[in-house]
C-alpha cells in the first residue's frame, strides 16, 4: 500500500536503511574479527569514547522523543522502536520511526481533508 508515502517518509526510510547497512557492515567485520565490540567502544581512546557519549545521549534524546510524539499522535507500539536499536542500530530504527511518524501525520491530515470537505452534491 503506497497511501501515505509523502517524500520526507520517503527520505527517512532511505535514511533508515542506509543506517542498517552502513552499521551492521562494521558490526559484521568486528565480529568476523573477534573484536570486544563494548571493550573497544569504552576503550579505544578520548575520540572515540566522545563520539560514544554523543551518540547515547542522542539515543536517548531520541527514545524519549519517540515515546512522547508517538503517544501525542496515536502510534501504538512506539517501544518496538527503541527494543529494536540494541538489535539494529538507532541510526536504523530513528530514521524508521521518523518514516513511520510522516506516514501517520499524512494519514491524520487526509482525515481531516475528507471531514472538512462537504460531501459531492451538498453546499
Amino acid at each position: 500500500m503506497t497511501r501515505h508515502w509523502t517524500p520526507l517518509a520517503i527520505a527517512y526510510l532511505v535514511l533508515a536503511i542506509a543506517g542498517l547497512v552502513i552499521t551492521w557492515t562494521f558490526n559484521a567485520i568486528a565480529i568476523a574479527e573477534g573484536n570486544d565490540f563494548i571493550g573497544d567502544l569504552v576503550s579505544s581512546g578520548p575520540a572515540v569514547s566522545s563520539i560514544t557519549n554523543d551518540l547515547l545521549v542522542v539515543a536517548i534524546a531520541g527514545s524519549i522523543l519517540i515515546i512522547v510524539e508517538s503517544r501525542r499522535i496515536g502510534m501504538r507500539f512506539a517501544w518496538l522502536y527503541i527494543v529494536g536499536s540494541a538489535v539494529t542500530a538507532f541510526a536504523f530504527t530513528f530514521p524508521l520511526w521518523l518514516a513511520m511518524r510522516e506516514r501517520r501525520l499524512a494519514a491524520r491530515r487526509a482525515e481531516n481533508a475528507q471531514h472538512e470537505t462537504p460531501p459531492p452534491g451538498t453546499a
